[in-house]
């Protein structure tokens, strides 16, 4: 089969598409999926670059963390899919090739009306946003959200499904051109500030929109210094959910402010959680999220589509920071 390669960490020259060995025969729950659209994550440039091996037990030179594609065949204990379902769904790498193998709990079915481009650009992103949000941050309507790389895969999914859940979705981003798109497109932003740089600018939009109050959850995908600026942003017992770190790992907490807010923070990871816990997260997409694009009331965001031979300029797309949603692969 062909597969995207990481043949050596480093520039993009360090990655290419090539003729590998298939993937075995599925046995006991596990399905063969022919991928034909696989999502491009920050994960798989970081992988590339030589910091984020993926987890064992998946390939570790072929990244890829989403798919979409028809069952090509299915082991003896498999119940919920057969030859030729249209599925999509997450894995902790080898997505990014012409035949990936899942457990079949990892799946969700494509509703009809996704084409494979855009099926191939929900799994991570939407299971990511729906997971953080009301799992882990236990969001409910009525709450304020503030939603930081709001223009990102996560963060477009993030304001449609806060959103669709009745909270008040606030969002950032380091340019106002990404927000005024976004605003274009009627996701469900309520407001939004450019930081440029500048986390105070977060920090006093939220309390001029909130009268002081604060927000009651952010997602944060920066980290690096905005942990700071988001204790400040944050009401008494607000939630802080950490899922990207694109501003750097490390940062400073003033503990004496996270004390007297009583807030909490909340760690999150999709790639290096066990089959079960994936297989919930899934279960909970395909529940609660599916139903949302059936009625038109979500709907993926779509930067750009590549053949996977162009994968190095997909890469390079993502890395100067102009995309707006997702980057999808495709395989003819």
């Amino acid at each position: 089969m062909r597969a995207v390669v990481i043949t050596f960490h480093g520039e993009v020259d360090g990655i290419g598409v090539m003729e590998v060995d298939s993937p075995p025969a599925p046995v006991a729950d596990r399905v063969r999926v022919r991928v034909h659209a696989a999502g491009l994550n920050r994960a798989d440039i970081l992988q590339r670059l030589g910091h984020y091996p993926a987890p064992p037990g998946y390939p570790q030179n072929i990244p890829g963390m989403e798919f979409a594609g028809e069952v090509e065949s299915i082991g003896d204990a498999v119940r919920t899919w057969k030859v030729g379902d249209r599925v999509f769904g997450i894995t902790g790498g080898g997505a990014q090739a012409e035949l990936v193998v899942v457990p079949e709990s990892n799946l969700a079915r494509v509703p009809a009306d996704l084409d494979w481009v855009k099926a191939g650009s929900m799994p991570e992103v939407f299971i990511t946003a729906h997971d953080a949000l009301f799992t882990r941050a236990g969001l409910h309507m009525g709450e304020r959200i503030l939603i930081h790389a709001a223009a990102s895969g996560v963060g477009t999914a993030a304001i449609q499904v806060a959103h669709a859940a009745g909270a008040t979705v606030y969002g950032t981003s380091r340019t106002a051109d990404k927000l005024q798109r976004i605003h274009e497109l009627n996701l469900g932003l309520d407001k939004s500030v450019a930081v440029g740089g500048q986390p105070s600018n977060f920090v006093e939009a939220v309390q001029k929109w909130t009268n002081g109050a604060g927000v009651d959850v952010i997602l944060d995908l920066v980290g690096g210094n905005y942990l700071a600026a988001n204790l400040e942003a944050l009401a008494l017992r607000g939630r802080l959910i950490c899922v990207g770190t694109m501003a750097g790992a490390k940062s400073e907490i003033d503990l004496g402010l996270l004390l007297r807010k009583r807030a909490i923070i909340i760690g999150t990871m999709l790639r290096g959680r066990s089959i079960e816990e994936k297989a919930e997260a899934t279960r909970l997409f395909a529940s609660s999220v599916l139903p949302l694009v059936s009625r038109g009331a979500i709907r993926p965001v779509i930067d750009r589509v590549y053949p996977v031979d162009e994968i190095r300029d997909a890469h390079e797309r993502m890395e100067s920071n102009q995309s707006f949603g997702k980057i999808v692969l495709t395989f003819a």
